[in-house]
C-alpha cells in the first residue's frame, strides 16, 4: 500500500510561472498594439489611397472618450473619419511606394516635405491658469528682458540673403518656461509702405547687439512677406504655430534651389 500522492508534487512551477509570463507577455503586445491605434489610424496606402481594413476585434480598441480641459468638450479616439483630407501640393517622383514627392508649388508655403505641419486645434495653448502660453510682452505684466542683455526690439532683421526682411516690434514671450519663444517682425510690403506682421521662431535667430541686427538664415527677405499671418495680434493657437515654425523651418531645405541638391 503506497501513500496519495500531493496534488502539486508533479507540476514544476518555474515551468508553470514561464508559461503564466508567456500567456502575460502575448496579451500585453496585443494590448498594446491595440492601443496604439487611437490616433493616427487607419493607415493610407501610399500608391492607392485605401485605408487599412479596420478588423474591430484584433487590433482595433473600442472608441475611448476623454474630456478636454477647459470645457473644451470631449473627443473620442480612434475614429475611422477621422482623416487629412488636404490636397498635397506635390507630385510622386516615382511609382513604387515611399517615392520622394517633388514639391509643384512654393513648398515653404503649401507645407510640403520638410515645411509640412499637422492639423493641431486652432487653439492656444495654455498654462496651468487657462491663459495663453504664449503671449506678446506687451500683454505680460512683471515680464521684462534680463539686464545686460540686448534688446531685440527696433532692430534690423536680415534674410538668409543678406538682405533687409523688417524691423523687429515685439518679443512674445513663453509665460509658462520664461523664453523667448517668437520675434514679430514688421515686413514691408512695397505697396506704397504697406506692410504686415509676421512671427519668426526666436531659436532660428541670431542677434548681433553691437550692430542691432537679427539674422535668419531659414529665409530669404522676400519669402518674408508669405509667412503665416495670425488672426489675432495678442495671441497665436497650436495651428497657426505649425504653420510658422513649419514655414521657416521648411526653408532651411527650399529657401533656396541650391539647398535643395545634394551636396555630391
Amino acid at each position: 500500500m503506497t501513500a496519495a500522492t500531493p496534488l502539486l508534487a508533479n507540476i514544476d512551477i518555474t515551468e508553470l510561472l514561464l508559461l503564466l509570463f508567456v500567456i502575460f507577455f502575448i496579451g500585453l503586445v496585443l494590448y498594446l498594439q491595440r492601443e496604439s491605434r487611437r490616433e493616427g489610424y487607419p493607415l493610407e496606402e501610399d500608391t492607392t489611397g485605401r485605408l487599412e481594413p479596420i478588423d474591430g476585434f484584433t487590433w482595433w480598441p473600442k472608441p475611448k472618450t476623454f474630456i478636454l480641459p477647459h470645457n473644451r468638450g470631449t473627443v473620442s479616439k480612434p475614429d475611422p473619419k477621422d482623416r487629412d483630407t488636404r490636397t498635397v501640393a506635390a507630385r510622386r517622383s516615382a511609382v513604387w511606394p515611399g517615392a520622394p514627392l517633388v514639391p509643384t508649388g512654393d513648398p515653404m508655403v503649401d507645407g510640403v516635405g520638410a515645411g509640412a505641419y499637422a492639423e493641431r486645434a486652432k487653439v492656444p495653448d495654455i498654462d496651468l491658469h487657462g491663459n495663453p502660453r504664449i503671449a506678446p510682452l506687451r500683454t505680460l505684466a512683471g515680464f521684462s528682458l534680463a539686464k545686460g542683455e540686448a534688446d531685440p526690439r527696433g532692430m534690423t532683421v536680415l534674410g538668409a540673403d543678406g538682405r533687409v526682411a523688417g524691423t523687429v516690434r515685439e518679443l512674445w514671450i513663453d509665460r509658462m518656461e520664461s523664453l523667448l519663444r517668437y520675434i514679430e517682425v514688421e515686413v514691408p510690403l512695397g505697396d506704397g509702405g504697406a506692410s504686415r506682421n509676421v512671427l519668426v521662431p526666436f531659436t532660428m535667430c541670431t542677434i548681433d547687439g553691437e550692430k542691432r541686427l537679427v539674422k535668419n538664415d531659414s529665409a530669404s527677405a522676400h519669402q518674408y512677406k508669405n509667412a503665416p499671418a495670425l488672426e489675432r495680434n495678442d495671441q497665436i493657437t497650436r495651428y497657426e504655430e505649425e504653420r510658422v515654425i513649419g514655414f521657416f523651418g521648411g526653408g532651411y531645405l527650399y529657401a533656396n534651389e541650391r539647398r535643395a541638391e545634394p551636396l555630391i
